[in-house]
């Protein structure tokens, strides 16, 4: 009866593919399908009842990016162990005759597969893509399964660290994408895939850059596993939006059935080329078509944008425009859902990174995901991209040849990205020997060929690019007598007074009033003590030869061996802004503007003005001059502060000095060539009356049918609509719609006035109404579209 059930469901799910799919010519390319929905999963089981048709375990319905368990707002226990995944699946029609292969964009950590019972791969390390090739095992016009069993628990092969001694949490589950891929006989290999120093897919360089011209350089990996010769034709597409800008045609070639993969060179002339640049991240977009015996047989889109670099040890430009990178590191994670962020958020994150004044970010400690690369393409965000490592170094043959198969694999994946500044192949803050450094950048050279290959590390040893943090230039500086960048600073040489390297072994020390970790429940003393390390630090970092400095850290995170949150963030883990914030924002130029997010001139207070402020009131601004008024009463008009921490800004703040506090309002107005310019305003806060939802979205809008996360902020406020900075006030959120609330309980506690929820968004896109209660002042709801 069983097998009849499962027969009949297999021929509805074909016919519906085949409708869904239309009549298809088999030779025409087909472009790669999400595999995100439709999976179960379990958390633990013996794996002989995962593969028993008549076992009795339960599987929950899941839809990818997903982790295993939904942990608490502080990971000190993070889970770790064995999990498993089940997708059952119909091939449609036209997959017949196909090469068919299965995408992982990122698993956690270690990955064995099985496709209709066949073990395929075992995958080792969490944050790179992985591809199995599933052909023969595949059969139409019934249905096939997958199973995926992950292991996150600690591993010395692929590092980065045992989790009780790592200052971050690596999490776990299928938490990227993953794809379906079809393939015609004749096609463009995967450079992941092909696993060949140097080869696959298609490699895109600019051997000249100008404004005046570009030479686009295109490498094109093609097999062949046909039964026979096929005479075959590439043709190039240069596309700016949706307008053909050049066609390229190569002369036709012979591609034999030899096994080899076949290697093809074009160049395209462009006149007048929009580059790409952090100012103007312009993107084409380049097509290429394979055609065989006159037919085409494979397509593939890929995004480009034309830049150049030129660094030396006293000198950055990118398109001969010198500049230096304002930057920050960031960590990937997300509160409760860790890793397993939508494409959606990701987006979110790039831009809140852009938005508050930032060129330039570092990806610590590992790579992240593609869709923060394919922000930060469009947002003209640079990238220091990196390895996985973390102050661990294994002398095993099998760790050192892991480390640089993720080289090789990190920059197959991100070579034709425009934000990629350098390669990270270093095991950040670790000993390496020289020769093992040797052969990660031999690696990165192989992989990318060419004068526009930089590595970064932070030895001053084999890499073109010193990265260094400020805690360890502290007392022990020299001349990098290279390019440099000031990888880390702010955070750490202010929590333990340049303590070193093991911060495990430091347990005794204690943060106090001066260190930069400050959660925004801690008042605004301890956030303007953040503020001013940042600034003293940044000013610091123009004094050395760096091109590039880069803030520890854009987002609160969770930390591996530690119990709380490490909270030097200039936002919270809930993306809610600090004081420092402000202050990175007031470094970019007034004259910068850009379509893709808020710019120009600005303004902000750095104040609560209640009884606990300071009554020296700083202001931050990128304004020549502020005038800030008190009960409409002005307390000055001035330039900005001189002195030993603002001497190398471009945008010192601006300090008020007022005789004492007075309760009232604050205005703050910036004046550029004696014009109003922008302009704040900060009142001092009444008891509280009710509360108001925000849906920080970022300027992305909620997304159903992608497990998208988004945040609804309920914010405390009196009865003229100020903040009320209270801490702990619980609030208790529902939903109505296809929605869910992620917190556990859902339930929030508030700091400084502000409760956060972490929304689910679900599969059927419409109207999503949110509440938020709490004891003794009025509810409130908002209503969200997902689309």
């Amino acid at each position: 009866m069983k097998k009849i059930i499962t027969t009949i469901f297999s021929f509805i799910v074909l016919l519906a593919l085949i409708i869904s799919c239309g009549k298809t010519d088999s030779s025409k390319p087909i472009t790669p399908t999400l595999f995100n929905s439709d999976w179960q999963f379990i958390l633990s089981a013996d794996s002989n009842a995962v593969f028993d048709p008549d076992s009795k375990l339960v599987w929950e319905k899941i839809r990818l990016p997903h982790i295993p368990v939904i942990e608490p707002l502080i990971v000190n226990d993070q889970w770790q162990g064995k999990c498993w995944y089940r997708k059952d699946f119909a091939l449609p029609a036209n997959a017949e005759g196909k090469r068919l292969f299965l995408r992982f964009e990122g698993a956690m950590n270690v990955a064995d597969i099985w496709v209709n019972g066949v073990k395929k791969t075992t995958h080792p390390g969490g944050y790179l893509p992985f591809i199995i090739d599933f052909t023969d095992e595949a059969v139409t016009g019934e249905l096939n399964y997958m199973i995926v069993r992950l292991d996150n628990t600690d591993n010395p092969v692929t590092g980065p660290k045992p989790l009780k001694q790592l200052d971050f949490n690596t999490y776990g589950g299928l938490y990227r994408d993953v794809f379906l891929i079809m393939k015609n006989p004749v096609f463009i290999t995967d450079p992941i895939f092909e696993n060949k120093p140097g080869s696959g897919g298609i490699f895109v360089t600019y051997p000249e850059v100008s404004k005046e011209k570009a030479m686009i350089r295109i490498i094109t990996h093609i097999q062949n596993t046909g039964n026979g010769n096929e005479n075959i034709e590439i043709r190039h597409e240069l596309l700016n939006g949706n307008d053909i800008v050049v066609t390229c045609r190569d002369t036709k070639f012979c591609v034999s059935t030899d096994g080899n993969t076949h290697r093809y060179s074009a160049n395209i002339q462009l006149r007048s080329p929009e580059l790409w640049s952090p100012s103007a991240p312009n993107l084409y977009s380049l097509v290429t078509h394979i055609y065989s015996n006159g037919l085409l047989t494979d397509s593939d889109t890929t995004r480009i944008g034309i830049r150049r670099f030129e660094i030396s040890k006293d000198h950055f430009s990118i398109n001969g425009e010198e500049m230096f990178l304002r930057g920050v590191n960031r960590h990937q994670e997300y509160p409760y859902i860790g890793y397993a962020l939508s494409n959606n958020a990701q987006y979110r994150d790039a831009r809140l990174i852009k938005e508050a004044g930032f060129d330039y970010v570092r990806l610590s400690h590992y790579p992240h995901s593609p869709a923060f690369m394919d922000a930060c393409d469009e947002l003209g965000l640079l990238v220091i991209d990196a390895i996985p490592g973390w102050q661990f170094f294994n002398e095993d043959e099998a760790f050192k040849t892991q480390v640089l198969k993720t080289c090789r694999d990190l920059i197959r994946r991100d070579r034709n990205h425009a934000c990629v500044l350098a390669w990270e192949v270093s095991l950040n803050e670790s000993w390496m020997p020289e020769g093992f450094i040797d052969e990660a950048v031999a690696a990165a050279r192989e992989e990318y060929p060419g004068d526009q290959c930089f590595t970064a590390g932070w030895m001053n040893y084999g890499y073109d690019i010193f990265l260094q943090a400020r805690q360890h230039r502290l007392q022990h500086y020299e001349e990098p007598g290279k390019p440099y960048i000031v990888s880390e600073y702010g955070d750490w040489e202010y929590y333990a007074m340049n303590a070193g390297l093991k911060q495990d072994q430091w347990k005794d020390l204690v943060p106090g009033d001066r260190s930069s970790r400050q959660p925004l429940c801690a008042g605004e003393k301890k956030l303007l003590q953040q503020a001013t390390n940042i600034q003293e630090a940044h000013n610091d970092n123009y004094s050395t030869p760096a091109f590039a400095d880069g803030y520890w850290v854009m987002f609160d995170y969770n930390r591996g061996y530690a119990d709380d949150l490490e909270t030097s963030g200039i936002m919270t883990i809930f993306r809610v802004p600090k004081f420092s914030y402000y202050f990175f924002q007031s470094q970019r130029d007034a004259d910068e503007n850009s379509s893709l997010i808020p710019s120009g001139p600005m303004v902000n207070i750095a104040s609560r003005w209640d009884e606990n402020s300071s009554s020296n009131v700083r202001v931050f601004s990128n304004c020549e001059e502020v005038e800030l008024l008190l009960n409409g009463v002005i307390v000055a008009r001035q330039k900005p502060d001189q002195d030993r921490i603002s001497n190398n800004l471009a945008h010192p703040p601006f300090t008020f000095r007022t005789d004492k506090f007075h309760p009232g309002k604050l205005v703050a107005t910036g004046y550029i060539e004696g014009e109003k310019a922008a302009q704040d305003t900060v009142a001092t806060p009444g008891k509280p009356s009710s509360l108001k939802l925000v849906c920080n979205d970022s300027g992305r809008p909620p997304k159903a049918g992608c497990n998208d996360a988004v945040f609804i902020n309920a914010i405390i406020e009196d009865e003229h609509g100020n903040r009320v900075p209270e801490n702990d006030v619980v609030v208790t959120f529902s939903i109505s719609g296809d929605a869910s609330v992620i917190n556990p309980e859902s339930k929030a506690s508030t700091e400084a006035g502000i409760a956060t929820a972490l929304i689910r968004i679900g599969d059927i896109s419409g109207e999503i109404m949110v509440q938020a209660v709490t004891t003794g002042i009025a509810s409130a709801k908002l209503s969200i579209k997902s689309q």
